[in-house]
């Protein structure tokens, strides 16, 4: 008997049993932290970002997504705002009656969302300043010698002379004016070098 108990007991040498004693561990409750706090951070965490700036600014968490719109002039359920006509009218129902609308409480969202439509759109084509900046880097540097351009250290993207004078002429189709102002230093700066 005493040999098989032997045979069959288990060691365990050198090995820590963390993981089952930290399960184990009674949990114990932390005084120190707002429970109150910490709900009202992780709400607001949670909660989406609202990208328009004037509806951000006129929002009441305290109100429901309807009632805040309703009072910013903006419809909720555009199905209710603009109801779909019936093709078929009879003669009863020429005038229909009209039910006053909700009441407008917070106008300035309304006056400041059509002020920023009314602005002209920035055209997103273009060139990143990062390059345009390259740009003028290498015209500064350079003038037209677009082999030397290919050899700088500032050519991260290891442009080829080619692929240079093409970013510069997309600059030039960009920036005219401020292409004629460099063009005119690397002219001057060329007539000065002779």
């Amino acid at each position: 008997r005493g040999h098989a108990s032997r045979t069959h007991t288990w060691c365990v040498v050198g090995r820590r049993m963390s993981g089952t004693r930290a399960k184990n561990r009674r949990k114990k409750f932390n005084y120190r932290l707002d429970r109150k706090k910490l709900k009202r951070r992780a709400r607001k965490k949670d909660a989406p970002r609202i990208a328009c700036e004037q509806i951000r600014n006129a929002w009441d968490d305290s109100k429901s997504v309807a009632r805040n719109l309703a009072e910013m002039g903006i419809s909720f359920d555009p199905n209710k705002t603009l109801p779909i006509q019936q093709a078929k009218m009879t003669k009863m129902e020429v005038h229909p009656t009209e039910s006053p609308g909700p009441v407008i409480r917070k106008p300035y969202v309304l006056e400041g969302l059509q002020a920023e439509a009314s602005l002209p759109e920035k055209s997103s084509k273009g060139i990143s300043s990062d390059m345009a900046e390259y740009v003028r880097y290498m015209i500064k540097n350079y003038g037209r010698n677009y082999k030397e351009m290919a050899r700088d250290e500032k050519n991260y993207y290891q442009d080829t002379p080619k692929q240079i004078k093409k970013k510069i002429e997309l600059y030039q189709r960009h920036h005219p004016d401020d292409f004629q102002t460099l063009s005119a230093s690397w002219d001057h700066a060329e007539i000065s070098a002779l």
